[in-house]
This record gives C-alpha cells, structure tokens and sequence, in this order.
C-alpha cells in the first residue's frame, strides 16, 4: 500500500483548482476566471484499493502585497514543505514554465524535484503545441487528456505506508470549511471587479442535525461603502448570492440546507493580524531585531 500527500504548485491562476477537482471527481475547490480565488489549501483524496493520494491545492505563489497575501503564500510554502510530491503547474499556453524555486520566497526549499505538468492542454490546438520535455506531463483539467499519466506517475512516487484516512472519504476538511468556501465562490461569480478580493466569509452557526441543515454565514467587507453594494438594491445581490451558495452546499452535502446571510464591515480585515488569524490566517512571526 501507498499513501502520500501530492501538493499541486504554480502561479496564480495556472489551473491548481480545476485540477484538483478533476483528479477527485468532485468539485471540492472554488473555480473562478479571477485569479488568486484559493486562499486556504484545500484538500482532496483519491483512493483505490492499492494507494491514497491527499492532493493540496493551495494560494498560488506571488509576491505578496498586503498581510493577507503573506498569510497565504506562507500557507502554501507549508504545504509544498509538507509534501511527499509536489507538481509544478504551468498554462501549456505560456510554454515553457519557469523553474519552481523562482516563484518562492527566499530560504524556501522543496524536499523532492518536482514534476512539471502543464495545464489548459486543450487550449493549445494539436498542431500548435510545443514539445514539452520528456520527464514533464500535459493535462487539461477539462477533458481530462492526459489525467490517467499524471496519476500513474504520482502512484509511483508514493511512499509506502498505510491509508491515512478513511477510504470512503472525499476531503479531509469539515463541511463548516466548505460551506464557507461555496459562500465566497458565489460572492466572486455574482460581485464584480475588486470588491470579492475585500471580502471574507465566517460561519457563525452550522445545525447539521437540522432539516433543513441551518447554516448562518457572516460576509465581511473592509469599508461601509462596500456593505450596500454587497446587499444590492432591496437586497437582490445578496439573494443571488445566497441562493447560487446554497445550491452548491445542498448539492455537496445531499441534503436540503437554509442559508442565512448576513452583512458586516471588519475594518481593513486584510491587514488585521486579530481578523486574519480568526479567519485562519496566521502571520509568520516577524523576526525580531
């Protein structure tokens, strides 16, 4: 038996979520045409009668420019640290990918050599694609084209060692987690430009011994001026959110659930280290002088 955890690695917006959804066959990541939509790793099993693989889709590597992008490549740096694998992710599109290290913070050092995997394969048209290396692999998370190689390549790069989790499992993380998550999917599909980058999603109360389940979620913004456009008018953008979220969450979880949204301004959320860290967010500690 082979069990190990496979972190999947790149930029923002490389592909990492629609991936990871595609390798477990279930939509467990929030996707969004938006780029940096991961801000916690997310993780995902994929377990057969020989081996289990815990993919980690965490933030994409940046270079962060306020504390809650900080938090977030710290958290995913953990992640490839954490990792028995790690697969740098690169757009087929944007032949070639630039060597992983470049991406990381300065001191970060990964455990093995990565495997390269470029994405978005079905973009690029048969006739037009670059010969990608040989020890490199090309997928697309949409038809599924070359899934079956990059999965017998991981297998074989599994440590030995017993199944960690349960074989029936899909995630390792409460549903409370995902529900948050789905909540801030539909708020990127319904609210524009910048303000779902100012927004952050706490669940207050999670009844599941209820039916319908009962689920009350706080939507925090930074500034009272972005509170109404949030509501909308006569609270038609927070309906659309709430009932986009709670199709989601039904549909994950099989059962009914009654979604109770509310609105809030935490001021200047994303560079509170209090705010962040009650949202799961803790800073690296700035070292002292």
């Amino acid at each position: 038996m082979r069990c190990g955890i496979v972190a999947l690695a790149g930029a923002p917006n490389v592909g990492k979520s629609s991936l990871l959804n595609a390798l477990v066959g279930e939509p467990l990541a929030i996707v969004s045409p938006k780029p940096q939509t991961t801000r916690e790793p997310v993780r995902g099993l994929l377990t057969d009668e020989a081996t289990q693989i815990i993919f980690v889709d965490p933030a994409g590597l940046l270079n962060p420019g306020y504390p809650l992008q900080k938090a977030m490549v710290h958290a995913a740096v953990a992640s490839l640290n954490d990792a028995d694998l790690v697969l740098h992710l690169h757009p087929l599109p944007e032949f070639p990918a630039p060597p992983l290290p470049s991406l990381l913070p300065d001191g970060a050092r990964l455990r093995s050599p990565p495997i390269t995997v470029y994405t978005k394969a079905d973009l690029v048209p048969p006739s037009r694609r670059p010969a990608v290396p040989p020890e490199a692999l090309r997928v697309s998370a949409a038809t599924r084209e070359g899934l079956d190689a990059l999965l017998a390549r991981t297998r074989a790069r599994l440590p030995e060692g017993p199944f960690l989790y349960d074989a029936a499992d899909l995630g390792t993380q409460p549903l409370r987690f995902f529900a948050a998550e789905f909540v801030r999917e539909a708020a990127f599909g319904v609210l524009e430009q910048e303000l779902p980058y100012s927004l952050a999603v706490e669940i207050e109360a999670f009844r599941e011994q209820e039916t319908p389940v009962y689920i009350r979620a706080t939507l925090a913004v930074e500034r009272e001026s972005q509170k109404p456009i949030v509501l909308g008018r006569g609270g038609r953008t927070i309906k659309a959110i709430g009932v986009a979220a709670r199709q989601r969450i039904a549909a994950f979880m099989d059962r009914p659930v009654y979604l109770d949204l509310w609105v809030t301004v935490w001021p200047k959320w994303r560079k509170n280290r209090a705010a962040l860290a009650r949202l799961g967010f803790p800073l690296p500690s700035e070292p002292r002088s």
